[in-house]
């Protein structure tokens, strides 16, 4: 293998080489279906981490396959391999995960097949240098994927989510190619470090409408407000498949965003959408994860709701940050999906808990209180320590202890036994050290190869107010909910909630969902 060729970039293709055995062949013998895709998830694995090593010992390489406005570039550096490493890892998890899954299904090898070519779109995604390549990888995505969610084309529900998914994945698509027309006729380049040195000189107005069309397509593909509905209904599909798209697949829409970091926050107005569409996202989908009883479609919800947030870090510039979120969430969200199964047993097993103590308005205050000065006492010990942070950074941690109040007053209501008073207290604590701690990370790992979070501006400091004071308000009321929770005129409301006010409904009915009759 020669030293400039990233290991990483075979990886695809062992993948491929795999799938087209289950396309050829579809009578394979059970023991061949049993071996073949994990064996070959495996090594995928172990050349992504190839890849790593050599990325650590030799730094960034990049591999040109075509050159000009609409280059195909592919690139080893830090953001892809762990983007790389991430996905190979969830890949072979998800892989053994099917073996006994889909044990005896009649198309078995079929659904092997289409999960390879998938896992092969996505690590190449990972590794895409420019916005070509990313386009191939998205296209590629959208067609197997479709596929998969069509694996029972005898449920309606499964036809509904696979139309309404390709309309919305495919629009994303257009979006971007849109973006590399325009990108290629200013720049008279589509690869994304020579569109990062275009963009420190300042963007020209065809550069603006550019990026004002990668975050609609980065929106499209991350399920945002209100064009979310798919998402939420990938249930009809095995449950592998909604592992390894809640895991890996959405978070394309990030590592789009964060590929082309510098040609973005070079806008404020992209930014200050991004900071808009996902605070909304991230509420919304917050909200209504808390009404729903099925386990799988909570965790869709969750899904949601961690996009949007993972969106707001990015339009304040955490760009680092964004990509810990998008690697966090997409080890605990497959974990979450693959052990659903064994949490609904494990639930209906344990002894059914007493009276929960219910925080009133003063113990609600106090806790925010206390989660605020905690968190400023954290602040204050790691800007001492490790340097000042940027408002944008602050505010982001304000939002995130914002979630911790609501555990401390459980633990300050007047029918709290001590300890829980005492742990809470803790628990907050450790989330605020968490935060400060992780962010040093991730900034020490990535930021060398993203650009910094800028200097507030008004139209920054607007956004960043707007986003505390509505995730803030959103915090307090549900710290409260236990006081009205069974009020009558509650329940309509949680009604309205747990059917995400009927946006999914009016989609539907937008592309005849609920007429759709076609299995492919």
């Amino acid at each position: 293998m020669s030293p400039d060729l990233p290991a990483s970039l075979l990886a695809p293709v062992v993948l491929v080489l795999a799938a087209l055995v289950f396309a050829r062949t579809p009578g394979l013998r059970p023991r061949v279906v049993t071996w073949l895709p994990e064996t070959a998830a495996l090594v995928a694995l172990g050349l992504s981490l190839l890849g790593l090593f050599q990325f650590l010992a030799a730094g960034p390489m990049t591999v040109t396959l075509a050159e000009g406005p609409l280059a195909l570039t592919l690139r080893s550096d830090a953001i892809s391999a762990t983007m790389t490493v991430l996905v190979a890892f969830i890949g072979w998890v998800v892989m053994r995960y099917s073996r006994s899954y889909l044990d005896g299904e009649p198309r078995e090898g079929r659904f092997h097949g289409l999960m390879l070519g998938t896992l092969a779109t996505v690590l190449v995604l990972a590794q895409a240098g420019s916005l070509m390549v990313l386009i191939l990888a998205f296209a590629g995505v959208g067609l197997v994927l479709r596929q998969l969610l069509l694996f029972y084309p005898e449920r309606q529900a499964a036809r509904r989510a696979a139309t309404k998914f390709s309309l919305v994945w495919h629009a994303g698509d257009v979006a971007l190619v849109l973006a590399a027309l325009l990108l290629a006729a200013t720049y008279a380049t589509g690869d994304f470090t020579a569109l990062a040195e275009a963009a420190r000189g300042g963007l020209t107005l065809t550069g603006h409408l550019a990026v004002a069309l990668i975050v609609l397509a980065a929106a499209l593909k991350t399920a945002s407000f209100p064009l979310h509905g798919w998402l939420t209904e990938v249930m009809e599909a095995p449950t592998p498949v909604s592992a390894l798209l809640h895991a890996g697949i959405i978070n394309a829409g990030g590592v789009l965003l964060i590929r082309s970091a510098d040609l973005v926050q070079a806008s404020a107005g992209a930014m200050a959408a991004l900071v808009m569409i996902g605070g909304l996202t991230a509420l919304f989908g917050a909200v209504v994860m808390l009404t729903q009883s099925a386990v799988k479609t909570s965790l869709a919800w969750s899904t949601v709701a961690q996009m949007g947030f993972m969106l707001l870090q990015c339009g304040l510039g955490l760009w680092p940050l964004a990509l810990l979120h998008i690697v966090a969430h997409s080890l605990y969200k497959a974990h979450a999906f693959l052990s659903s199964g064994g949490a609904v047993r494990a639930v209906a097993s344990l002894r059914r808990p007493g009276p929960v103590a219910v925080p009133r308005v003063g113990a609600v205050m106090k806790s925010f209180v206390l989660a605020l000065l905690i968190y400023g006492v954290m602040a204050g010990v790691f800007t001492l320590l490790a340097g000042p942070k940027s408002p944008q950074a602050l505010a982001l941690g304000t939002i995130l202890i914002l979630g911790v109040a609501y555990l401390v007053a459980q633990g300050l209501a007047d029918a709290a036994p001590r300890d829980l008073t005492r742990r809470t207290a803790l628990a907050s604590l450790g989330a605020a050290a968490s935060y400060f701690g992780f962010q040093l990370l991730a900034t020490a790992v990535w930021g060398p190869s993203l650009p910094e979070a800028p200097m507030p501006g008004p139209l920054e400091w607007a956004m960043i107010v707007l986003a505390l004071a509505s995730f803030g308000l959103v915090a307090f009321a549900q710290a409260l909910l236990p006081l009205w929770a069974h009020h009558p005129a509650s329940a309509g409301l949680r009604v309205h909630i747990a059917n995400g006010l009927y946006l999914n409904a009016l989609l539907d009915r937008f592309i005849g969902g609920f007429r759709t009759t076609t299995s492919n």
